[in-house]
């Protein structure tokens, strides 16, 4: 394997805004998973994810291509060992998490973003979520994240910048990475 980021945590955690500024702001790439969902508007095959059948992700499971593979609401989400490189950063549930933590490679780095429900619920509301939706995740953590792997760092997330938050996860990714020999 090879050094790269994992950020781990429950709906509207601030994990993908993280993500977001790590790839703007300290030139950490993304991880494009593949799925098995149709494309949202606006998004782009090969940037957003790689968008495949499911017979096409069925066999590029069976031939091994993927290092972890999920379903969530009826599709399938993997990351390809092509897809892991120097520098990049994946989004991860908690299987995925299990899954890259069982490498037991020091150069993978985890972040877990520790939030209440009750910030994560205004984040929601305030994106937009309908109601529904926001019961349906907030349950659906509940039982995703009880038992959550031990990552290298577990951080609270209920207020601050998420520029700073990034700062920070940014710096201690290379303070790991400087340990290793």
């Amino acid at each position: 394997m090879i050094p790269m980021i994992l950020l781990a945590g429950p709906s509207a955690s601030g994990k993908t805004e993280i993500a977001k500024i790590l790839m703007k702001d300290f030139g950490i790439r993304k991880v494009v998973t593949h799925t098995t969902r149709p494309p949202r508007i606006g998004e782009k095959d090969g940037v957003d994810y790689h968008f495949v059948t499911r017979e096409e992700f069925e066999r590029l499971s069976e031939t091994g291509q993927f290092v972890e593979t999920t379903s969530f609401n009826g599709n399938c989400y993997g990351s390809s060992k092509k897809e892991v490189a120097d520098d990049k950063v994946l989004i991860v549930d908690p299987i995925g998490l299990e899954t890259y933590l069982s490498l037991h490679d020091p150069r993978i780095v985890s972040f877990y973003f520790d939030t209440s429900e009750e910030t994560r619920k205004q984040r929601m509301v305030s994106r937009g979520d309908t109601e529904e939706a926001i019961e349906s995740r907030i349950q659906n953590d509940r039982v995703a994240f009880r038992d959550v792997p031990s990552t290298t760092f577990r951080i609270q997330n209920e207020t601050g910048s998420l520029e700073e938050l990034a700062k920070k996860v940014y710096q201690l990714y290379k303070e790991e990475l400087a340990k290793l020999p």
